[in-house]
């Protein structure tokens, strides 16, 4: 029995490695083959044409416009009292979706501003399209270069996480000529497993291995004690992370390796007026990696205090909003 019981884990291991490195083959030949400048002329939106879903709410500062068309989710705020004529367009991270800019939309509705904010394919209320264990970097960019092409006016970009990596693409493969761009705890400029592994596997030393075994990241953001998850807020957060966790969907791990070399390199320079904006106690996308790559991009470069990477939902939230509206002020019309 003890001889059966030993080749029997013996098997099992081989073949649990075997299906980790068919996973690891499979994923890197999909990026290799990646070509974001095909992907950006292929029409990546699948989903029936039409609007599905739409709602309106008029409130004394702004009209909040919430539809679902052609596929994609999206939130608009409309101020009353119009400030500024450029519109500021807000791309999420992972597993979130345009809900997470809201706090942020109202306020910078009362400051003037009209914001759009969208969600992904697979995210929040825009369906899926494309299996999210498959989306890539440059299937997102495409969806972010439709929402900028929509803007008759050239809009403000601001991303948070994956989305200021896809800002960071943006800029790099489809224009570099925004009024401003606005980096709120994004991804570092040159390698997220170089700056970010190490605090990933300290943080959740089971991460990977639950990772590789469902070969997509919602791990990440699973709930429990032990969970990445907890990296996105801290205790004072306006969310608080029991009430935010719910909300989180899935995620891709493609996109992940995709902002690593080979298959990423930074610009050398960037034309566009650059805010980075880091969290102070964010576990992941730590500090000093953040303050690097905003040194290589020439970014002005604030960090708010005792935040985590959810900045626009921490405690001093309406503290970090009014740096970025006095920011965007003295570059923006």
């Amino acid at each position: 029995m003890g001889k059966h019981n030993h080749k029997l884990w013996r098997d099992l291991l081989i073949a649990a490695g075997g299906y980790v490195m068919f996973q690891q083959a499979w994923g890197l030949w999909l990026l290799f083959n990646s070509r974001v400048e095909r992907t950006l002329k292929t029409q990546t939106n699948e989903a029936p044409k039409g609007l599905t879903f739409a709602q309106t709410r008029e409130t004394d500062t702004y009209s909040r416009t919430h539809t679902i068309e052609d596929g994609i989710e999206r939130i608009v705020y409309v101020p009353k009292n119009r400030r500024h004529d450029t519109p500021i367009i807000m791309q999420h991270g992972m597993w979130h979706g345009a809900w997470c800019w809201e706090l942020w939309q109202e306020l910078f509705a009362a400051w003037g501003w009209e914001t759009r904010a969208h969600s992904l394919p697979g995210h929040a209320g825009s369906p899926v399209q494309r299996p999210i264990y498959r989306c890539t970097l440059d299937y997102y960019l495409s969806f972010l270069k439709t929402e900028l092409d929509r803007s008759p006016v050239r809009p403000v970009l601001m991303g948070h996480s994956m989305g200021g990596a896809l800002t960071q693409w943006y800029l790099k493969y489809v224009a570099d000529d925004l009024p401003a761009a606005v980096l709120v705890a994004p991804w570092v400029s040159h390698s997220m497993f170089g700056d970010g592994l190490i605090p990933l596997i300290t943080y959740d030393p089971l991460v990977l291995l639950l990772m590789m075994r469902s070969w997509d990241a919602t791990p990440m953001a699973r709930p429990g004690p032990g969970s990445a998850v907890r990296f996105l807020v801290g205790p004072q957060a306006v969310i608080p992370l029991d009430q935010l966790q719910p909300r989180l969907g899935p995620e891709s791990v493609l996109v992940m390796y995709q902002h690593n070399p080979p298959f990423w390199t930074p610009p050398a320079s960037v034309h566009t007026p650059l805010l980075w904006i880091a969290g102070e106690d964010d576990p992941l996308l730590v500090e000093p990696a953040e303050r690097r790559s905003a040194a290589h991009y020439g970014a002005e470069y604030f960090v708010a205090e005792r935040a985590r990477h959810n900045v626009m939902i921490e405690h001093n939230e309406r503290e970090t909003a009014e740096k970025i509206d006095r920011w965007l002020a003295e570059r923006v019309r």
